[in-house]
């Protein structure tokens, strides 16, 4: 009798629900312990960004690999067949980072290479004495090296409940100290000198933080591997910052995304049993960084797009209004100091030519603005010419005095020529705010009865 074997491979359907549910308990162990990773590691990140010390991560990874090799010979030395301890295997990666970080910190302040310098030499230093350690491993007689490259890459599934039980309780610490030193780490990170100055202990705090970026390079060793750890402190924070200028925002944003990525990653991978979690979680935190960068709403490529459209169309305005006020005035002045009434701005039309002549514009330019001032109510169209609106009118004065105050006060205060000072007032007027401009009416004495200022250029 033949008896077929029933296929007992599971649906796509329910591996996605047996996943999605977290059934499985390697799933959930192995999800906390990524998350608790990817936030804490984002929150690190964001001090070592703003630090300048991106790489700092990749150097204590490739520094922690001589530290592995080095543990397990002692181990194999002391007690054979026991070289795999992974809290001994820890221990070494630790001080082997923590020696590799010191170096370049020493390297850095006691001569006058670049952080960036002394950094590839620990980092390439480090990394070939690894290899090199790694190859003698293989050769001990008496214990087997399997699984130690799985240090380099990460290899998440091997995670068990006790690694993750470690997992939280060292990012609790690490979150703890970030949180209570987080204004220390903020004045280092953006002020050094001045931090000294006022007698904070800089090279502690700089000694700390890099400790901090070694607890979380040992942390991902497991997970994401000692190749790839840098990921995890990096692309959250960078991500983080198209989102806000606000250092603390910056930072719980950095652990959501850092979380967010973590436990993405880990679903996928479960998902696809192939597919190398640490790998996939770097990917994941990847394509956050990538919408961050498209659609972050402080620099994000589309705010900022349309940030400078909004700006160009405001200049484009000013600019405008600004011409046809200039027109008019010339219109009525005969040769002396006249000040426009309103109804004279209101009543006196202005065409094409004239305001072409007025700037560097092309016709269609100039075209493109007068139907944009149209459709804001700012001209109306007379005769084959157009007149300001009494809201055009408002806003023509008060650009024509934004831009005239500043060129006073650059001529005045800032020894700037009168022949050049019209394009460094066109690159500010724009952006001058209400107090600014009553700080410049105060200095220039032009508050009295409210008056024009007269143009330089006349």
């Amino acid at each position: 009798m033949t008896t077929v074997a029933a296929d007992v491979t599971p649906s796509p359907s329910s591996t996605l629900q047996r996943v999605l549910g977290l059934r499985d308990y390697n799933t959930r162990v192995v999800l906390l312990g990524t998350t608790l990773l990817g936030i804490s590691g984002g929150v690190i990140g964001v001090f070592t960004l703003l630090r300048k010390r991106s790489l700092i991560a990749d150097v204590v990874g490739h520094s922690a690999l001589p530290g592995i090799a080095i543990a397990f010979l002692l181990t194999e030395i002391i007690r054979p067949g026991t070289g795999k301890n992974v809290p001994l295997l820890m221990l070494g990666a630790t001080l082997s980072g923590l020696l590799g970080a010191v170096l370049v910190l020493l390297i850095t302040r006691s001569s006058r290479i670049r952080s960036d310098a002394a950094m590839a030499v620990v980092l390439s230093t480090f990394y070939g004495l690894g290899t090199a350690l790694l190859t003698v491993v293989q050769h001990v007689p008496t214990a087997s090296a399997a699984g130690l490259k799985d240090y380099l890459n990460g290899k998440t599934a091997s995670l068990v409940a006790g690694d993750v039980w470690i997992f939280a309780i060292a990012s609790a610490c690490l979150l703890c100290i970030a949180t209570v030193l987080f204004k220390e780490f903020s004045l280092v990170c953006f002020d050094e000198d001045y931090a000294a100055s006022e007698g904070w202990p800089v090279w502690s705090l700089d000694g700390l933080l890099t400790a901090l970026v070694v607890g979380i390079t040992i942390l991902g060793m497991q997970s994401v591997g000692l190749l790839l750890v840098v990921a995890v402190l990096i692309i959250p924070a960078s991500a983080a910052r198209f989102w806000s200028h606000d250092i603390r925002r910056m930072t719980v944003i950095a652990g959501i995304i850092g979380g967010l990525a973590a436990a993405t990653g880990t679903i996928l991978s479960a998902l696809g049993p192939r597919l190398a979690a640490g790998a996939v979680i770097v990917l994941c935190g990847t394509g956050l960084f990538l919408l961050s960068m498209l659609f972050g709403w402080r620099r994000g490529w589309i705010w900022t797009w349309v940030e400078s459209r909004r700006m160009q169309r405001r200049i484009g305005r000013h600019d405008l209004l600004r011409a046809t006020y200039e027109i008019i005035e010339s219109q009525h002045a005969e040769g002396r100091r006249h000040v426009p009434t309103d109804a004279e701005l209101l009543n006196a039309p202005v065409d094409l030519n004239q305001l072409v002549g007025m700037r560097t514009w092309s016709r269609s330019r100039v075209q493109h603005l007068i139907r944009s001032a149209c459709h804001e109510s700012l001209l109306i169209p007379h005769r084959g010419a157009w007149r300001l609106t009494p809201e055009g009118a408002a806003l023509a004065r008060r650009a024509v005095r934004n831009h005239r105050l500043w060129e006073l006060y650059l001529i005045t205060f800032a020894d700037v020529a009168p022949s050049r000072v019209d394009r460094a007032a066109d690159r500010i007027e724009h952006v001058l705010e209400p107090e600014t401009i009553r700080l410049l009416e105060l200095r220039l004495e032009t508050q009295q009865a409210g008056l024009m200022p007269t143009s330089p250029h006349d």
